[in-house]
C-alpha cells in the first residue's frame, strides 16, 4: 500500500472510531433498543437534552444510525455488519501494511532481515522484481507466476534478462499453451514441492522464502538480503542447486542483443559458449589479492567451464597485452573477482552509470 493510501486509510478508520463519550453512550443505547427518540435517549443516558441532537447527527454522519425525520424524530440503529463493512477490509489491509513496515529492514543500509508475514514476503518479491536493472533470477510457484506475470512481462519488455524456475513441474503451465517468451529469457521447471521461493535482482537484492511460508503463514519465514553483497549466496544457490536440476521449458536462444550485462560468471560463460564467436568484456569487480576495486576491459581469449558448474571463468586480454583471469564472487584462483560483467561484440562495451 503506498504511503498516501496508508495515511488515508488510517484517517478513515480513525474518524470512524473517534467517538466521544456522549456518542458512545448514545450509540450503545440505540443498539440496545433498535430505535429511540431524542427524548428517550436523554432519559436513558446522562447526555444533556440540548446535546442529544448534535450527538445523534454525528453518529448519522458516520453511518452508525439513521435519522427518520418525523415528529418526534426517530434514531434507528444500523446493522453493525453494514455500518462497519467499509472499514473491515481497510482495517485488515492497514494492519498488514503496518506490520510489514514494522518488520521491514532499513532501506538505506545493508541489511539481512527475517520476516514471517506472508504479505511482507509477497511485497518484497514484487519489490525485488521491480528493482532489477539488468538481471533477474526467480524461483516461483505457478500461483506466484500468475500473480506476477504482468510485472514480469513489463520488466522483460524493458530489457531485463529473466531466468525463471517454476516448481512443482507438474503444475507448471504447458509451454504449448502458455507464452513464456512474454515474461522471461529462459524458463525451467523443477520436480517436487521442496524448492524455495527466490528472487534475486542483479545478483544482490534478494529474498529467500519457503513455500510453506506462503501457504499457511505459520512458524515459517523469509530472508531478505536488502542491497547486500550476501545476496550472491542466494544467487549461487539458485544457479548451482536449483537451475541445474530443472528441465527446460523455454529459452529465447540467440534472440537477445549485445551488449549484455551479467552478475553471474556461470551465466556469462554458458551464454558465450552457446553464442560462439569473438567477444569483448568490461569487468567491474575487485583484485583477488588486494581487495581493491578494479575495472578491466579487453578481448575474451579463453573460457573455462565444467559441466558440474563448479568451475566457471574467462581470460581477458587487455589493451596493453596483459592477460587476466576472471572468476565469480569469492574467487581465489583467478586475478579478478567479477561483480558485474558486460559483454559485447567488436570492442569492450562502455558501461553507463
Amino acid at each position: 500500500m503506498p504511503s498516501d493510501d496508508l495515511r488515508g486509510t488510517i484517517e478513515r478508520v480513525g474518524d470512524r472510531f473517534n467517538l466521544g463519550e456522549y456518542e458512545i453512550d448514545a450509540y450503545l443505547t440505540v443498539l440496545d433498543h433498535g430505535q429511540l427518540t431524542a427524548s428517550e435517549i436523554a432519559d436513558r443516558t446522562e447526555i444533556p437534552q440540548p446535546r442529544v441532537y448534535d450527538t445523534v447527527r454525528s453518529l448519522s454522519d458516520r453511518g452508525l444510525v439513521e435519522l427518520r425525520e418525523s415528529r418526534p424524530m426517530k434514531i434507528i440503529a444500523v446493522d453493525p455488519d453494514d455500518a462497519f463493512s467499509d472499514v473491515q477490509s481497510s482495517l485488515t489491509e492497514m494492519v498488514d501494511e503496518l506490520a510489514a513496515r514494522y518488520t521491514a529492514p532499513a532501506r538505506d543500509t545493508e541489511a539481512v532481515s527475517l520476516v514471517k508475514s506472508r504479505s511482507t514476503i509477497l511485497r518484497y518479491l514484487e519489490e525485488v522484481i521491480d528493482a532489477a536493472e539488468y538481471e533477474l533470477s526467480l524461483s516461483l510457484t505457478p500461483d506466484l507466476l500468475e500473480r506476477f506475470q504482468d510485472l514480469l512481462a513489463t520488466r522483460h519488455h524493458e530489457g531485463i534478462s529473466i531466468e525463471l524456475l517454476v516448481t512443482p513441474a507438474s503444475s507448471a503451465p504447458d509451454p504449448d499453451e502458455y507464452d513464456y517468451s512474454r515474461i522471461a529469457t529462459s524458463v525451467r521447471a523443477r520436480r517436487g514441492i521442496t524448492s524455495p521461493v527466490i528472487a534475486v535482482a542483479d545478483g544482490e537484492y534478494s529474498i529467500y522464502a519457503t513455500q510453506d511460508a506462503l501457504r499457511d503463514d505459520q512458524d515459517r519465514y523469509g530472508v531478505i538480503f536488502n542491497r547486500s553483497a550476501l545476496g550472491f549466496l542466494v544467487s549461487g544457490f539458485f544457479g548451482t542447486v536449483l537451475w541445474t536440476t530443472a528441465s527446460e521449458l523455454y529459452s529465447d536462444g540467440e534472440d537477445r542483443p549485445f551488449p549484455r550485462r551479467y552478475s553471474s560468471i556461470r551465466r556469462t560463460v554458458k551464454d558465450l559458449m552457446e553464442e560462439g564467436g569473438e567477444f569483448y568484456a568490461t569487468i567491474e569487480g575487485r583484485d583477488v589479492e588486494t581487495g581493491a576495486p578494479r575495472i578491466v576491459q579487453g578481448r575474451i581469449t579463453d573460457i573455462s567451464f565444467e559441466m558440474t558448474e563448479e568451475v566457471a571463468g574467462l581470460t581477458l586480454e587487455t589493451g596493453d597485452g596483459d592477460e587476466l583471469t576472471v572468476g565469480g564472487r569469492v574467487a581465489a584462483l583467478e586475478d579478478i573477482e567479477a561483480h558485474e560483467i558486460t559483454v559485447g561484440r567488436n570492442e569492450p562495451p562502455e558501461v553507463e552509470r
